[in-house]
């Protein structure tokens, strides 16, 4: 059993004096699908089916390309719209679009993978079916390079050409992915900062005139040393949006040594502030003004550790959008939507992870006015706080009690709407909303996702919980 501690000093919070303090995009929670999920390849193996953690265990499986038609995966990725899909990654660098309707049996020299003209037009089915727009990047390995080592735009022309043809809409795109990670990215040997400049100068001339309307993003780069530095000062001129990946640590498959106790503790939750706040430096430096998204992010890199399929990630995964959203970062994009153990969705049987039912929370109840809570400082206790979603005059405020003992306390003026969500223990796969077990129904039906009345007055809210509080006529004139 554990042993809860008494609930600490009370905190009293004013909804109609919460001032604004950002706005964010209508599609800022977003999703990637891995390039390599939709052309089929070797990904992250995930811990259920084997996956070892040592460095000659095996982290790769082999997987048939991703069913984008079906009907579980479309319904509850239709219930996270509207949201951007992103589809790149480390292996869409040197995967070959074969623009034919008789694709080659293997990658053709310079290349790792092919993607077919069905495969693509199945993300652009799957794009339209959910309300996603497409964001993608291009292949940029030997492959796509000229006698003299140059990138060559044939490959991203013929993406874009066929995408338009097939109705579909590439959104944004940024060049390659993760430049500041060449070696493993399939770019050229001894590829440097300079050499990303002049790939970068080259690509954003083309899209600027073969395809205006796709809005540039970068760098893209996943590090905050000198690597990612030197390749955003030579790409900032060149972006409409300034676009960066984060990943708190590796998991174990890699190396980490991340362990389920640490996961709720607010040095692993702040991780995500640190990041952004070297991005956001090196925007106010070198593109001011430029807006900024999270194009990947999730609980750890290489597929995620065991427990980001449970309750205890849902407090990072909750966290980051709070922290992130009131930082003014646009868009942040989970990696990923159904592989692996960061998944939102388990990728074998498509079912929720808790992860997609806080997704889904959010979606419903956060909008995209951004107010100051007047609570920080607080170890343990995050609290969050948005005018609420298609209800005009209404507040959601997001509290977080990672204290895994400690019970606290808010008091507010007005009744609200409570949805809790809480586990036996935070590494269960399972959660429940205000007691009960959340769970697709017949046919797939999703619960209805109903709050809680509670009344004007003092909140408590137990050791290791989420809680989203909606107060109607909150008085906010931000809400109006």
């Amino acid at each position: 059993m554990v042993c809860t501690k008494a609930i600490t000093a009370e905190l009293t919070l004013d909804v109609a004096a919460m001032r604004r303090v950002a706005t964010i995009d209508l599609r800022f929670e977003s999703y990637n699908i891995e390039m390599v999920e939709v052309t089929g390849g070797r990904f992250w193996k995930p811990y259920a089916a084997g996956a070892g953690t040592g460095a000659s265990s095996e982290r790769f499986a082999a997987r048939a390309p991703i069913d984008l038609r079906d009907g579980r995966l479309r319904k509850l990725a239709a219930a996270l719209a509207p949201a951007f899909l992103r589809v790149s990654g480390t292996w869409a660098n040197s995967t070959f679009f074969a623009d034919s309707d008789a694709p080659p049996s293997a990658p053709p020299a310079g290349f790792s993978g092919v993607l077919t003209r069905q495969q693509w037009l199945d993300v652009i089915d799957f794009s339209h079916a959910v309300d996603a727009p497409i964001v993608t990047s291009f292949a940029i390995s030997a492959g796509a390079r000229d006698a003299a080592g140059q990138w060559s735009s044939e490959q991203a022309r013929q993406l874009l050409s066929f995408t338009r043809s097939a109705d579909g809409h590439i959104a944004a795109a940024e060049f390659m992915n993760e430049p500041d990670l060449p070696a493993i990215g399939g770019a050229p040997d001894h590829y440097d900062a300079a050499a990303y400049g002049r790939d970068f100068a080259a690509f954003r001339a083309f899209m600027k005139d073969t395809a205006s309307d796709v809005t540039i993003l970068g760098p893209g780069t996943i590090g905050t040393g000198a690597d990612a530095r030197a390749r955003f000062a030579v790409s900032a001129a060149g972006v409409d949006v300034v676009s960066y990946h984060h990943y708190g640590a590796l998991s174990a498959r890699c190396g980490g040594d991340r362990t389920a106790r640490q996961a709720l503790s607010d040095e692993w939750l702040a991780r995500t502030g640190r990041t952004f706040a070297v991005y956001k430096a090196l925007r106010d430096r070198l593109a001011p003004g430029k807006p900024i998204w999270l194009t990947e992010t999730a609980e750890t890199a290489c597929g995620g550790n065991r427990w980001a399929a449970t309750l205890a990630d849902t407090f990072r995964y909750l966290d980051q959008l709070g922290r992130l959203a009131k930082a003014g970062v646009q868009v942040v994009m989970h990696n990923t939507l159904a592989a692996s153990d960061y998944g939102l969705l388990d990728e074998r049987t498509h079912l929720p992870r808790p992860n997609y039912w806080a997704a889904l929370l959010w979606r419903r109840l956060m909008g995209t006015t951004v107010l100051d809570a007047g609570i920080s400082g607080h170890p343990g206790f995050h609290v969050y706080a948005h005018c609420a979603r298609d209800k005009s005059d209404a507040i959601t405020l997001l509290v977080i009690n990672n204290d895994r003992r400690t019970q606290r306390k808010l008091t507010l003026a007005a009744a609200a709407q409570r949805y809790t969500l809480a586990s036996a223990k935070p590494a269960d796969g399972t959660v429940q909303l205000n007691g009960s077990t959340l769970a697709l129904g017949a046919s797939d039906q999703i619960p209805a996702l109903t709050g809680d009345a509670v009344a004007a007055g003092a909140i408590v809210f137990a050791p290791a919980t989420i809680t989203f509080l909606t107060i109607a006529n909150a008085g906010n004139a931000n809400c109006r």
